[in-house]
């Protein structure tokens, strides 16, 4: 099932890893799977609480009329990651850090048969259906099978289907919850709850709920300028349903952002639930959605200081972000803030 899975060994993060006399880095100490045929046996047998696994693509974005360019976000991440300085407070020992999807051939083949831009359209949201769901859900039901949380960075917001159907399954399979259905709490300037129209980065949570995988659904600083109203009274009227407003907190302080968080989590906290963070919600991040006026890197840091903090987290999703996009815009700064998220989350865990 994951055919298009690329394992790194350990020499992979230690070229990547600037090594100092000294001082000991993430590189150094994260785990890797010695033999990719024994995969599920060695999340088993490891005391690691964490796997940490890429999904480098932007089809689903693209699905979506986006921008092309998310898969660039995840090598940045490596880097910066393994970067990171090994402490008492997080040494690196508690990740297994396997490897990444790669997608890459998938879309060249789209690329160079699709013969008009509504054909590509309808190739990617096939391939996401076909190819991107399974294998995504696959992987993320071996390592909750295993009985670690997975924490999945970059690609579309389309891979949070998989991530709460394949968490969502394999928690009922272990007996530790009653049907295979859990909650999500997403930090995101849109909901992406679009209708069923073919898979992409703005339908996920619906398909999710619509087929009974995902049971409530929090969403914190909704921007009212971006989301359709048609969509908007589906939320409304959806009593599973819970979101704030971005202007309702930073514009008019009906709340601040500490307090929709915690209304988010009470909201879901009677079940496990996958924390969701869709970078094009964070201010001046590149994605093919940034926004000139949104949270700011802080917020986006106490969001996943805060998530860590919770019980029944099932897994951890980051999105959307992007180091290059297809229009040719840049930013540098994109994969050493997911390196700053992702530790975070740890910390505040450990």
């Amino acid at each position: 099932m994951l055919k298009h899975f690329s394992f790194y060994s350990k020499q992979d993060l230690l070229n990547q890893t600037r090594l100092r006399r000294y001082e000991t880095k993430l590189g150094e100490k994260l785990r890797v799977v010695d033999d990719p045929e024994k995969f599920p046996e060695s999340l088993g047998a490891s005391s690691a609480r964490y796997v940490l696994f890429g999904v480098p693509e932007s089809i689903g974005i693209q699905a979506n009329y986006g921008i092309g360019g998310a898969e660039t976000a995840w090598p940045s991440f490596v880097q910066s990651f393994v970067n990171i300085q090994s402490s008492d407070k997080f040494t690196g020992e508690e990740i297994i850090l396997p490897g990444f999807f790669d997608f890459s051939e998938v879309m060249r083949v789209i690329d160079s048969h699709s013969k008009s831009a509504e054909e590509k359209i309808d190739a990617c949201r096939h391939a996401v259906a076909n190819i991107i769901d399974d294998e995504v859900e696959e992987m993320v039901k071996m390592i909750v099978a295993a009985g670690k949380i997975p924490i999945i960075i970059g690609g579309g917001h389309n891979n949070c289907y998989p991530v709460i159907k394949g968490s969502a399954k394999a928690l009922h399979k272990q007996g530790k919850i009653n049907k295979p259905q859990i909650n999500a709490v997403n930090v995101d300037a849109h909901a992406d709850f679009r209708i069923m129209e073919g898979r992409h980065s703005g339908n996920g949570f619906r398909y999710a709920m619509e087929e009974g995988y995902l049971g409530k659904y929090a969403i914190v600083g909704l921007h009212e300028n971006y989301n359709p109203q048609s969509m908007m009274d589906d939320l409304y009227s959806n009593i599973n349903i819970q979101y704030s407003f971005f202007e309702d907190i930073f514009m008019h302080e009906r709340l601040n952002f500490m307090q929709s968080l915690a209304q988010a989590f009470s909201f879901t906290d009677d079940q496990f639930t996958i924390v969701e963070l869709d970078l094009d919600c964070v201010e001046g991040i590149l994605s093919s959605a940034m926004t000139p006026s949104g949270i700011s890197a802080i917020h986006a840091r106490q969001y996943l200081n805060f998530a860590g903090a919770n019980q029944q987290i099932a897994a951890v999703h980051i999105c959307e972000g992007a180091e290059r996009l297809q229009n040719g815009l840049e930013s540098s700064q994109t994969g050493k803030l997911i390196a700053y998220l992702v530790s975070d989350f740890i910390k505040s865990a450990i």
